[in-house]
């Protein structure tokens, strides 16, 4: 009797711990970058196949960074775990009941893949180990590429904001190039607040900014050759050609482009990049897109 009294009052204290333990336990739902793929979730694979650590998400980011320990990093078991999943996802499963788009840049730019609700594959081979972004729900608003906007013909962007690689400084704006003598069109119509033609070379940077009073912002653009006939005070439309692609303000012909840059509020000149470590502008994604184009 002694005996089978020990073994229930043994069993009833298991029973009440497992209880405090399952009373305790967060649900599967409420996990939040645990590195367990779950209802939900948008999640990253280190390796093909949906093998390897794993990455969660629950909502869009728009830059993954790329050092610890600011960065988003892989955090499952296996293989990857404790990476920075920008430039090192191999697949991915999207669990969550929203499209959700991967995309080549930072900002939700570029070449990009989608995975509908459910889907479960590995990254294309533009993305595979070159992702830097994803969106849930992703806007299916028709827009232009800002690039080919900008020359009305292809062009393409030589570098991103933020993206200096070589250069010492934070890059403000977005540099677009097609070659000498393209025309350059306004991309958000406005009042022109600055007008610099300078000369070719690196000593002769131009300046042409376009403050927009609806959006409260400046569009300046640096380094194209301004058409002379353009004055301060002067409004110009959107589509209008305000200038030439050149070289004012750099050093070599071969390095010609369009340097674009989106300013908070009536501005009339660019921020400083080379050589300033401080970023003053806003990641200027969402304006573009606001405006109807693509950052790329």
């Amino acid at each position: 009797m002694r005996t089978i009294t020990r073994i229930l009052t043994a069993t009833t204290a298991a029973m009440a711990l497992s209880g405090t333990v399952l009373a305790t336990a967060t649900p599967a739902s409420a996990a939040n970058r645990d590195g367990v793929c779950d209802t939900g979730e948008f999640c990253y694979y280190f390796n093909s196949n949906n093998q390897g650590s794993v990455s969660d998400f629950t909502g869009s980011v728009a830059d993954y960074s790329t050092t610890q320990p600011t960065c988003y990093d892989f955090k499952g078991p296996g293989e990857g775990k404790g990476k920075c999943i920008k430039n090192a996802a191999a697949s991915a499963w999207n669990r969550s009941s929203k499209k959700v788009r991967v995309y080549f840049n930072t900002g939700n730019t570029g070449t990009y893949q989608d995975f509908a609700p459910g889907a479960k594959a590995n990254l294309n081979a533009s993305l595979k180990n070159q992702n830097a972004s994803h969106e849930f729900n992703p806007s299916s608003t028709t827009r232009t590429n800002m690039s080919f906007s900008l020359y009305a013909a292809a062009g393409s962007i030589t570098c991103g904001f933020d993206g200096y690689t070589s250069t010492q400084g934070r890059h403000e704006g977005i540099d677009i190039a097609r070659g000498i003598g393209s025309d350059v069109h306004n991309l958000v119509a406005g009042t022109i607040t600055n007008v610099q033609f300078g000369s070719t070379g690196r000593a002769g940077l131009s300046t042409i900014a376009v403050y927009n009073a609806a959006a409260n912002k400046t569009v300046i653009y640096l380094h194209s050759a301004p058409r002379s006939s353009l004055r301060v005070g002067q409004s110009v439309s959107r589509g209008q050609i305000i200038a030439d692609e050149s070289w004012h303000g750099v050093s070599s012909s071969s390095s010609a482009h369009t340097h674009v840059e989106m300013r908070p509020g009536r501005q009339t000149r660019a921020s400083k990049s080379v050589g300033d470590s401080t970023l003053d502008n806003p990641n200027p994604t969402s304006f573009w897109n606001s405006q109807g184009y693509n950052v790329r």
